[in-house]
C-alpha cells in the first residue's frame, strides 16, 4: 500500500480545528499517512517574526501534498505580508482550482457542475505597489505575462478534456484593459488551437458575473486572471451552499496545497460551530491529485449523504458540532467502503 507524506498547515483561528477534522476523516480511509506540520499565519509571525518561514516552504516541497487551514492577515502590521499569496508565488502554485458543484441542500441550486481555473501568481496580486505625491496617490501595477497566461489556459483546456467537458469560457476585460487582458485573451486563442475538441467561449468579466447569477448551469470551465478569479469563485460558491462547503486547490509543477476557501473566523474558535466540510472536500481534491480518485469520490459521496440527511453544522441548518460533523462523515464513509 502506498504511504503518503502530507504537510499540514493548521494556521490561525478555526484552521487547527478543521484540519484536525480532515485528518480524522483521512485516517478512516484504507490508506497510509505520514503527517508533518508547518507554521503559517499571524500566530507564526508572533512566534518567529515571519508568517511564512522558509522551513515551512521546505516542508511543503518535501511532502506529496499539503493541506492548509486558514490564516489571519491583519492590516498595517510591520513586516507582515499575506502568507497565502507569498506561498503561491514562492512555490509557483500557478493554478487555483475552485470546483462549483450542486449539493443536496435547499441552499444550493441544482444542475451546477463547473470549475473555475484562476491564474494564481501574478495580475493585481503581483505585490508591486507604491505611494506617490506625499501619500495622496497609490499605484498598483498589474502584471500579465505570456508564460503565465499560456500555462493557466492550457491547464483549463487539459482539465476540460480530462473531465469530458466541451467548453472553456475565457473571462477578461480586454475592452478596457487592452494591454494586460488583451495579452491574456490573445494567448488563450493561440492555446485553443491545440484543442479542436474543446470550444473556446470568451466573456467580459462583468458579463460573467451577471451570467453566473442568471444561469450558472451553463458553465463548464472558466479560466481567468488572478483578481477576477478570486471574486468570481467566491460569488459562485454561494449558489452551492456557501463558504462552508467551498474547497480549492493550488497546483504547481513541484507542489500542491489544498484548502477551504473560508477565512480564520476567530469568532467561531472553540464554539463547535465551524463547518469542516470545506476542508474535508479539499481533502477529496487532494486525493484526486494523489491519484486516489476512487477514495476521493467515496469521500464526496459521504459528505453528500450527510448533507442530504441533515447531519450538518448550523450554517447549513443542522445541529452538529464541528467534530460531530467529521464523525458523521466518517460513519458514512465507512458504510460506503463496506458496500464496495
Amino acid at each position: 500500500m502506498t504511504r503518503y507524506k502530507i504537510c499540514l498547515l493548521p494556521g490561525d483561528g478555526i484552521g487547527p480545528e478543521v484540519i484536525d477534522c480532515a485528518v480524522q476523516v483521512l485516517r478512516a480511509l484504507p490508506l497510509e499517512w505520514d503527517f508533518i506540520e508547518g507554521g503559517i499565519g499571524y500566530a507564526e509571525y508572533q512566534r518567529g517574526g515571519s508568517p511564512l518561514p522558509e522551513e515551512t516552504l521546505q516542508k511543503i516541497l518535501s511532502a506529496d501534498a499539503t493541506l492548509f487551514g486558514a490564516v489571519t492577515t491583519p492590516p498595517n502590521i510591520p513586516n507582515y505580508f499575506s502568507p497565502v499569496v507569498r506561498m503561491r508565488q514562492s512555490l509557483d502554485l500557478y493554478a487555483n482550482l475552485r470546483p462549483c458543484r450542486s449539493i443536496p441542500h435547499p441552499s444550493s441550486r441544482t444542475g451546477i457542475d463547473f470549475m473555475i481555473v484562476r491564474e494564481n501568481t501574478e495580475g493585481l496580486y503581483s505585490g508591486i505597489e507604491r505611494l506617490e505625491d506625499n501619500g495622496n496617490r497609490a499605484i498598483t501595477e498589474r502584471v500579465i505575462t505570456r508564460r503565465a497566461s499560456e500555462r493557466i489556459v492550457r491547464k483549463a483546456f487539459d482539465l476540460a478534456r480530462q473531465t469530458g467537458r466541451k467548453t472553456v469560457h475565457v473571462v477578461h476585460k480586454a475592452n478596457v484593459l487592452r494591454q494586460t487582458c488583451g495579452l491574456f485573451r490573445s494567448v488563450a486563442f493561440e492555446v485553443a488551437r491545440d484543442y479542436p475538441d474543446i470550444t473556446l467561449l470568451e466573456m467580459l468579466v462583468d458579463t460573467c458575473a451577471m451570467e453566473l447569477v442568471r444561469a450558472p448551469e451553463l458553465f463548464e470551465v472558466i479560466v481567468t486572471t488572478n483578481l477576477f478569479g478570486d471574486i468570481l469563485s467566491d460569488e459562485a460558491c454561494m449558489f452551492v451552499g456557501g463558504l462552508g462547503v467551498a474547497a480549492s486547490g493550488n497546483i504547481g509543477a513541484d507542489a500542491a496545497v489544498f484548502e477551504p476557501v473560508h477565512g480564520s473566523a476567530p469568532n467561531l474558535v472553540g464554539t463547535g460551530k465551524a463547518n469542516p466540510t470545506a476542508t474535508i472536500l479539499a481533502s477529496a481534491m487532494m486525493l484526486d491529485y494523489l491519484g486516489e480518485s476512487h477514495h476521493a469520490n467515496s469521500l464526496r459521496q459521504a459528505v453528500e449523504t450527510c448533507i442530504a440527511s441533515g447531519r450538518t453544522t448550523s450554517d447549513l441548518g443542522g445541529e452538529l458540532t464541528t467534530n460531530q460533523m467529521a464523525n458523521a462523515v466518517i460513519v458514512a464513509l465507512e458504510l460506503n467502503l463496506e458496500r464496495k
